[in-house]
């Protein structure tokens, strides 16, 4: 049973603690067919997926294009949409060129450019609206400024904030793959949402050295996304040859998931079950996203959450040290995950 809607940001969004995201309909490593494509966030969406999330970068603007398509047919007030901001898509010829540097099977007929200021945070939401062909977009993600802080905290997040203050968005916040940065955004911005990729899972918990305390005690909502670690944690059975962070996995690492999949199985419970139910283990993170490139995939992981993993896989994890004891700020004993902690 999907669990119920739970509060994302301070701003009166609220949806079901897993999401989908929509990578893969920009042509993620592959092409998808025009058979496809289409079935996937309607399989997302039987399977209670209610928060989509996107951005320009995901197929030079063909995910937020066919995304828009997806939900043309649904009912507006009955979902969530957030996309990113802080790459402007500028036409180019694409003279035979794909977009394949950058991991997407898409022509190179446009380039990205980064902008963080005020003038391209309005550029790219006005574009992405567009694309979308939504008439607003609920959460507003400023996306890896990894090299760009400085002028984030100047442009960005002042003019998302005075949109939220206009009522042109609900919420906003940032999307990258490290934790610091994010932390650092919690304590000098009024952002109310954090995505982080990548660093909150059953293989890399290093959010809750700086991120996860700090956006607890500011009620700024986090959500946890890349939660396979880019694949290792989506397998029941990983093993030599799986990927950890895009790149092959070490023997450490895999040996890790072995042990950590050997106590979910102790318990009636799957590796990719864990994966996915972690992260809302910390009463900081309101939902997870997790993607898929096939209508099966899409019900797969939208399933994921459907049984709860028992007190006892934690705990076992815990006492083994797979799991370090001062990161299970785990919700109170009962309480169902995606449930908020009070």
């Amino acid at each position: 049973m999907t669990p119920d809607p739970v509060p994302i940001g301070r701003g009166g969004l609220t949806a079901p603690p897993l999401g989908y995201g929509a990578a893969s309909l920009g042509n993620l490593y592959q092409a998808l067919s025009e058979n496809e494509w289409p079935e996937i966030v309607p399989a997302a969406w039987a399977g209670g997926i209610r928060y989509f999330d996107v951005a320009p970068h995901y197929g030079l603007g063909l995910a937020e294009r066919r995304l828009g398509e997806s939900l043309r047919a649904l009912p507006r007030d009955e979902y969530v949409v957030s996309t990113k901001v802080g790459r402007l898509l500028v036409p180019q010829d694409a003279a035979g060129r794909t977009d394949h540097e950058n991991l997407f099977a898409v022509p190179a007929d446009h380039r990205r450019v980064r902008d963080y200021s005020r003038d391209g945070v309005l550029r790219s939401i006005e574009s992405s609206l567009e694309r979308l062909g939504l008439d607003r977009i609920d959460l507003v993600l400023v996306h890896d400024p990894d090299e760009h802080e400085r002028e984030a905290l100047d442009g960005a997040f002042p003019a998302l904030s005075e949109l939220r203050d206009q009522g042109v968005i609900t919420s906003f916040g940032a999307g990258m793959n490290q934790s610091a940065m994010l932390a650092r955004f919690v304590a000098a911005t009024d952002a109310d949402v954090m995505m982080v990729a990548g660093r909150w899972t059953l293989l890399d918990q290093s959010a809750a050295d700086d991120l996860l305390p700090l956006a607890l005690e500011r009620e700024v909502s986090v959500i946890s996304a890349a939660v396979f670690n880019s694949g290792i944690l989506a397998t029941d059975a990983p093993g030599a040859g799986d990927t950890f962070d895009y790149g092959p996995a070490a023997r450490a690492v895999v040996e890790r998931a072995q042990a950590i999949a050997s106590v979910a199985h102790r318990h009636g419970s799957t590796l990719p079950e864990l994966a996915v139910q972690f992260p809302l283990t910390h009463p900081a993170v309101a939902a997870v996203v997790t993607g898929g490139a096939s209508a099966a995939q899409a019900i797969r992981n939208s399933g994921l959450i459907d049984r709860p993993v028992a007190d006892a896989v934690w705990d076992e994890l815990r006492d083994r040290g797979l799991v370090g004891p001062s990161r299970m700020h785990a919700r109170r004993p009962g309480a169902r995950v995606g449930q908020p902690v009070r």
